[in-house]
């Protein structure tokens, strides 16, 4: 069956600023589901390859950087359910491993300005692509529709999440973490590590989106962890990647989830989380981004 949950892992964590603070934490290994299609992209993607199919749609078309992990994930997961796939494309052509292999899997990339790609969202420009492409079934950048939620919300039923009493998780386009925040109780508290370069702006965005869905008063998003901003990167965090590996023997990728334990690390270290929490970290795949 594809994709196999039973690759994903629940893994506890054993770190010395873990132990000396007096707090727990276990991290769900999305990363191990799929090599491309990993971590939450899949999640966010079921449910609309479900429909795309339903409706005899025989394209899935959607939206990112050049550097995208959903781009990536929506590019290898199409020809496995016998559909083509067209990337819109951020900016002026490029060449890199993502829309190399991207390619590879026949996914078609339009490049577009950045000024046209701020539009993306707008009807009347979905309305000229769903009218230019009358087969293809559209998908939002980084699967962030109530389609995209709607697969989210299954993250917490890979574990039991209930005996967690804090749960932190990176945040791009917001839709995770609404979907994570939809299967927690009023006694688990959210974090959101957000990883855009505009991330007061960002955070706004994404508390509206996420208040527009529920009413859970049980969430936060921090902005101080973006290191400069998305897909930044620092010789800092470089070293960090390279001695949490050593230590807990997980890879993580530096645009999303070094920088969300960078963060948890930080946040221990500064008593923001008091002796005997238990934290549940979910790491969100996206380890292509790397290459």
């Amino acid at each position: 069956m594809f994709p196999d949950y039973t690759q994903i892992k629940l893994q506890t964590l054993k770190t010395s600023w873990l132990s000396s603070a007096g707090v727990e934490a276990a991290i769900l290994r999305l990363d191990l589901l799929h090599p491309e299609i990993s971590g939450n992209k899949w999640f966010k993607l079921k449910y609309n390859i479900e429909a795309a199919l339903q409706q005899q749609k025989d394209t899935l078309l959607t939206f990112g950087g050049n550097r995208s992990n959903h781009i990536a994930a929506t590019s290898a997961a199409a020809p496995k359910f016998g559909l083509k796939s067209i990337g819109i494309i951020r900016g002026a052509a490029s060449k890199n491993l993502t829309l190399e292999r991207a390619q590879q899997h026949g996914m078609e990339l339009k490049y577009i300005s950045r000024t046209e790609y701020r539009k993306r969202n707008r009807p009347s420009f979905i309305k000229d692509i769903q009218t230019a492409y009358p087969q293809a079934y559209i998908i939002p950048e980084g699967g962030n529709n109530d389609l995209g939620i709607k697969g989210a919300e299954e993250i917490l039923e890979l574990c039991t999440a209930s005996k967690f009493s804090h749960i932190c998780c990176p945040v791009g386009t917001g839709s995770t973490l609404a979907g994570i925040i939809s299967r927690t109780n009023h006694n688990q508290q959210v974090l959101g590590f957000c990883a855009l370069k505009k991330a007061n702006e960002q955070r706004a965005m994404v508390s509206n989106y996420v208040r527009s869905y529920f009413t859970h008063g049980n969430w936060e998003i921090t902005t101080d962890y973006s290191l400069g901003g998305f897909a930044k990167k620092t010789q800092v965090l470089e070293k960090f990647i390279q001695d949490f590996k050593a230590e807990c023997h997980i890879p993580l990728d530096f645009i999303y989830n070094a920088k969300m334990i960078w963060g948890i690390k930080d946040f221990i270290q500064n008593g923001h989380f008091p002796p005997g929490s238990k934290i549940l970290i979910i790491h969100t795949g996206g380890l292509q981004g790397n290459l």
